[in-house]
């Protein structure tokens, strides 16, 4: 995947900086790699996860495998590959951007095993991690099909010969950035934690100081780290399984994190986009007011330095989303009936209202409507109203939709005079489109899936205590 990076003005001075006395000597990546000849390898670092990358240099291959990648300019700091023919298979190294040139060697029966480093301490501290993995990978392997009353022990006795290596190599080697890529694959190691009163070992307190020591290797202030394969993955993990689901919960713990990074740099452009990203749909019920607190605070202060145009239309979803997310009370709404009355969510005494938007000519919503007439009849008695609101003008059409789909019961609406803007004024963007409110016309879920609105049901319900 082809990728380009935008470097922010402090980044670039951030790079001038710490990279003083590289910038000007440019770069030379020497490999010999047999089993590939006569053809063209590329070079390229991993970007934020292993599934994108950014290529950097282009060299081919002779006959004997010999391959240089040379520039005038310096490459950016981070974990590499040398992609092989066919996108398969390739060689990774380490470029720290303090090592000018690197030499290795090696073959494509067993790269790991196989490889040589000349000129390159990060390399070659690299790959004796990497053969060492290897080996002790291999070793347990072993010890598992053979089996054995002592087998338990000797996977312990290896795993713990390993722990004993790593931790000797990264104690020895603390300034390296190998070591910083090593710590940053790996997760925090929890000490023994403190027993309760039944004798087991306190679960919150082990759950407490994982998620408080999470990010303890990852240095915010190194450029370096966006071009590795594990900045990504980390913050998905973070925030799906160690942050509560709730709004509150996220942006507080979004904010505790942006504030590690450097203003203006491109770690902190990143960051606050992906995190951004992820609840403009979010995939958990009514956690969209973090989207509109990063819009607010980061894109719409001026922090992203966000052109005037993209920041118009940020906040032209702010103001449409703002009063329609979860515990805010639903904008009023007046539409017409079949029978030309005047109707309106806010008038309907029930205990749950339902509001199912959709388009007479949309097909999704002709498999949602028995879903919804046959979700009503099943509800009708515990005090669940549903209002069906065609978001389209057509009369005919929308009476014959009623018909067609047995919507009868329900209490149909729609807007004859053509002044409601549904996608400006209710987020009406696709449809169909579901909210639910409480006995107080209060959101309590909005973008609810047809199929899912038994079960939620049931679980605000129990939620609140009061099952139906």
């Amino acid at each position: 995947m082809k990728y380009f990076s935008r470097i922010s003005v402090l980044s670039l001075c951030l790079l001038l900086t710490v990279f003083a006395q590289s910038f000007g000597q440019g770069y030379e990546i020497e490999a010999r790699i047999k089993g590939i000849k006569d053809s063209s390898l590329i070079l390229m670092h991993y970007s934020r996860s292993n599934t994108q990358f950014v290529p950097r240099d282009t060299a081919k291959a002779d006959s004997e495998g010999k391959v240089v990648f040379n520039g005038k300019k310096e490459l950016p700091g981070g974990l590499y590959i040398i992609l092989f023919p066919g996108n398969k298979n390739w060689v990774e190294l380490v470029y720290s951007g303090e090592e000018r040139k690197i030499v290795l060697n090696t073959d494509t029966t067993d790269v790991i095993g196989n490889m040589k480093v000349s000129d390159s301490k990060e390399n070659e501290l690299f790959y004796t991690y990497q053969q060492e993995l290897k080996k002790r990978a291999k070793e347990m392997e072993e010890v598992r099909k053979a089996g054995g009353a002592d087998a338990q022990q000797k996977l312990m006795a290896s795993q713990n010969d390993f722990k004993a290596f790593r931790d000797k190599l990264l104690k020895d080697n603390t300034k390296s950035f190998t070591t910083k890529l090593l710590r940053m694959s790996s997760d925090p190691e929890i000490p023994a934690a403190p027993k309760l009163a039944n004798g087991k070992s306190d679960s919150v307190w082990v759950f407490n100081y994982y998620k408080a020591h999470y990010w303890d290797d990852y240095d915010f202030a190194d450029p370096r780290i966006l071009n590795t394969p594990f900045l990504e993955p980390r913050l998905d993990r973070y925030f799906k399984n160690l942050v509560v689901q709730v709004s509150d919960s996220l942006i507080k713990d979004a904010d505790k994190l942006i504030a590690k990074t450097i203003p203006g740099s491109d770690i902190r452009s990143f960051v606050v986009f992906h995190i951004t990203n992820q609840y403009e749909n979010p995939k958990t019920v009514g956690t969209e007011a973090v989207w509109v607190h990063m819009a607010e605070k980061y894109y719409l202060s001026g922090q992203m330095g966000t052109s005037e145009d993209v920041k118009k239309r940020i906040a032209e979803k702010v103001t449409t989303l703002k009063p329609l997310l979860v515990n805010k009370t639903f904008p009023a709404l007046t539409l017409t009936d079949q029978t030309g009355k005047k109707v309106s969510p806010q008038t309907m005494p029930a205990e749950y209202t339902v509001l199912f938007f959709y388009a007479p000519t949309c097909g999704h919503c002709k498999e949602a409507s028995p879903k919804v007439k046959s979700f009503y009849e099943k509800n009708k008695d515990k005090g669940i109203k549903v209002m069906a609101i065609s978001i389209e003008h057509d009369v005919k059409e929308w009476k014959s939709f009623i018909e067609t789909y047995h919507l009868d019961g329900l209490v149909n609406a729609y807007d004859p005079l053509k002044q409601i803007d549904f996608n400006r004024k209710f987020d009406v963007v696709t449809t169909p489109t579901v909210y639910i409110l409480d006995k107080n016309k209060k959101i309590i879920a909005r973008k609810m899936p047809v199929e899912q609105l038994e079960d939620f049901m049931n679980y605000y319900q129990n939620k609140v205590g009061k099952k139906i």
